[in-house]
């Protein structure tokens, strides 16, 4: 038996703390920007209706007019993505510019605390609710900081951070667990394999959840605004045309189904090892079985049977909630092989 060091595990415990408050004040920022660059917009808009002022040609933002996504101008300070969500040459949003480095120190800091868990029990930190909540948390911070190093994607920034936020409160909340060793059915190195690729998927999924939401909410404002209807949701000037967030959003799906795939195979493998049969119907067998089946549905049909549009996203989302269906309701209150959850 490993010995566990109580002192560094409350090392991390405080390590979490520190970084859900960064957590939460980066989302603060992040919903500023929102609040301050769509009244910029608004008022800009307003004044170009009234034939009062022009605003500088070189820096566009989403005016949301229809699928198309037209650009309109700004003022200095509203330049946001575009529809091809590259970096705008425009003027800086100091308010989104504060959010990311803010996230990244929380993340820092939250990579701290998942390092220093692991160092006090002697292995992956992946052994209970607590564990797998936490690094996964990390993991989706981590994936949205690695892709605002290629799109501008800090529009869609209050949904992740805020997804992190949610994460590290059930994580504490809910399902809080002590530094202890691995139960015996954990201690395996294909736990590193199998949950390493699982949590990179899951992140990855986390993502297009929140970019699907959006997409459906930005759909919904296209056809208002296209009918003739008022502007309901004005923040939504941020974000680019539905069809650009359900591109990227299928294109991420897709490498996240992958890693699922990859996820499963191990996880029959390691079955195998561990139990000496590599499918046993298992409930968590079963549902991670099906998150990749309504995966796979939604990249069959959309590449195959066009299903784009709300449909697509309507799907993800559904991927997505059997994902949460399956970390928390199946670990909690089904019970099998796979009742390790420490709560």
């Amino acid at each position: 038996m490993k010995s566990v060091n109580a002192e560094l595990g409350a090392t991390s415990e405080l390590f979490m703390l520190l970084a859900s408050i960064a957590y939460v004040v980066a989302l603060i920022f992040f919903v500023l920007d929102l609040v301050k660059s769509s009244r910029t917009i608004g008022a800009v808009e307003a004044r170009l209706a009234a034939g009062q002022a022009q605003a500088p040609a070189q820096a566009k933002v989403l005016a949301g007019a229809g699928a198309g996504g037209a650009s309109a101008p700004a003022p200095a300070g509203a330049a946001t993505a575009d529809t091809s969500m590259d970096y705008s040459a425009g003027p800086r949003r100091s308010s989104a510019r504060i959010a990311v480095a803010l996230t990244a120190v929380a993340t820092a800091i939250h990579g701290a605390a998942v390092l220093t868990r692991g160092i006090a029990a002697d292995r992956v930190p992946w052994g209970n609710m607590y564990e797998f909540c936490t690094t996964g948390a990390l993991v989706v911070s981590l994936i949205f900081l690695i892709t605002l190093t290629r799109k501008d994607l800090r529009f869609v920034g209050s949904f992740v951070v805020g997804l992190v936020v949610i994460m590290l409160c059930a994580a504490t909340v809910g399902f809080a667990t002590p530094v202890a060793n691995l139960i015996p059915a954990l201690q395996s190195y294909w736990l590193i394999v199998h949950v390493s690729i699982a949590v990179a998927s899951s992140a990855l999924f986390t993502l297009t959840f929140a970019m699907s939401v959006l997409q459906l909410v930005q759909s919904s404002r296209e056809a208002r605004i296209t009918a003739g209807g008022p502007d309901k949701a004005g923040f939504m000037r941020l974000v680019p045309p539905a069809l650009s967030l359900e591109n990227l959003s299928y294109r991420l799906n897709a490498i996240a189904f992958v890693g699922w795939t990859f996820t499963l195979i191990a996880g029959a493998i390691w079955a195998e090892e561990a139990w000496g049969r590599y499918w046993g119907w298992d409930t968590k067998e079963v549902w991670t079985f099906v998150i990749w089946t309504v995966y796979a549905g939604y990249l069959h049909a959309r590449a195959t049977k066009g299903w784009t549009g709300t449909r697509a996203a309507w799907l993800s989302i559904v991927g997505y909630l059997c994902i949460v269906f399956n970390f928390t309701i199946v670990n909690i209150y089904f019970s099998g092989l796979h009742s390790y959850s420490g709560v």
